[in-house]
């Protein structure tokens, strides 16, 4: 059974890989993901707060009143709380492309072009086989409109595009008003390939505190068929790679997310639910479901239930709507 892939350029042995997670941070938690098989290793993002704070504490720290300049830094984790700082992260990569032969995939959150560049080039000096551009930006001004949004991504990918020749990946928040276009778009600027999507962790409120409160939740299984939606849509109509991520935690999972067109099935959660091993047991049943279908290979399979075949994809996605709606009926006593 040939189950390799092609993901930005990088041949894999099959699509399952570890994805953006403090997995990386423990070197023996990133040995069970390789010993369970992961094709890949995706690291967590490096954020340019983090490049900003290193070079603040390095201005400030020892002065009495170092924090006093900056209320805005407090609402952002201590340096410490940090696992990997800029330079440690770089190290990272280093000692993880030393411990394996499977492409790590180093990953980086800007917010001005300086920042993007100068990490970028040293990410892949470090030894990255690809670089994800995390493009998580919640946009709150109301001056600001969709296209200067997108316009300021565009040239994010043009400018890390013209300074290293690794691949590169973009992810991808769902809440684009055209994402079909704007992912052409971002292909024609440079990027190889899309990962679908970025999670937003929303803050709670304790109304007793009068604090926001911050919990990280792990995704669920409901959260791949929004992915699945746009693969199926982007798939056969973008050049590049297609990444799934969030939502993948069983076999049926990623089988579905291939067969609407991903060449990459990224796992989170389920591994830091179930242990890295899991990716192992995805994969032996990957295999088996393959197997007992009569598929010879993963690329039979992609894209088998993607748009391509659909000869009009407005009028399928409104028909599943109104399908859907129509569909509830009431159970009365």
């Amino acid at each position: 059974m040939d189950l390799s892939t092609n993901y930005l350029g990088l041949p894999l042995a099959h699509p399952l890989m570890a994805g953006a997670s403090p997995l990386v941070d423990d070197l023996a938690l990133v040995q069970r993901c390789l010993d369970a098989g992961a094709s890949a290793i995706v690291m967590h993002s490096l954020f340019e707060e983090q490049i900003r704070g290193e070079a603040l504490a390095r201005t400030h720290y020892g002065e009495a009143h170092a924090n006093s300049h900056a209320e805005a830094l407090t609402y952002l984790p201590e340096l410490d709380e940090f696992r990997l700082g800029p330079d440690e992260y770089l190290e990272r990569i280093r000692r993880l492309r030393a411990m394996s032969s499977v492409p790590v995939i180093a990953s980086l959150n800007g917010t001005t072009e300086g920042s993007w560049l100068r990490y970028a080039r040293s990410m892949e000096e470090a030894g990255a086989s690809a670089l994800e551009l995390n493009l998580y930006e919640l946009e709150t001004d109301p001056r600001e409109s969709g296209a200067a949004v997108e316009a300021r991504a565009l040239q994010i990918v043009q400018s890390v595009r013209a300074v290293v020749s690794i691949p590169i990946a973009v992810k991808l928040s769902p809440f684009y008003t055209a994402l079909a276009h704007f992912a052409r778009a971002l292909e024609d600027a440079g990027a190889n390939g899309l990962v679908l999507f970025n999670r937003f962790y929303q803050p709670d409120l304790d109304i007793d505190a009068l604090e926001v409160a911050r919990t990280l939740k792990l995704s669920d299984r409901s959260e791949l068929l929004l992915r699945l939606r746009w693969l199926a849509i982007l798939s056969p109509q973008l050049r590049g790679s297609l990444a799934v991520s969030g939502g993948v935690h069983e076999a049926a999972d990623a089988i579905k997310a291939i067969m609407t067109g991903a060449h990459g099935v990224q796992m989170v959660s389920a591994l830091l639910r179930h242990g890295p091993e899991h990716l192992g047991r995805v994969l032996s049943d990957l295999r088996d479901w393959l197997e007992q279908h009569e598929y010879d290979s993963l690329e039979q399979m992609r894209g088998s239930m993607n748009l391509k075949r659909c000869p009009d994809p407005r009028g399928y996605e409104r028909a599943n709507y109104v399908h859907i709606l129509q569909s509830w009926r009431f159970e009365l006593d």
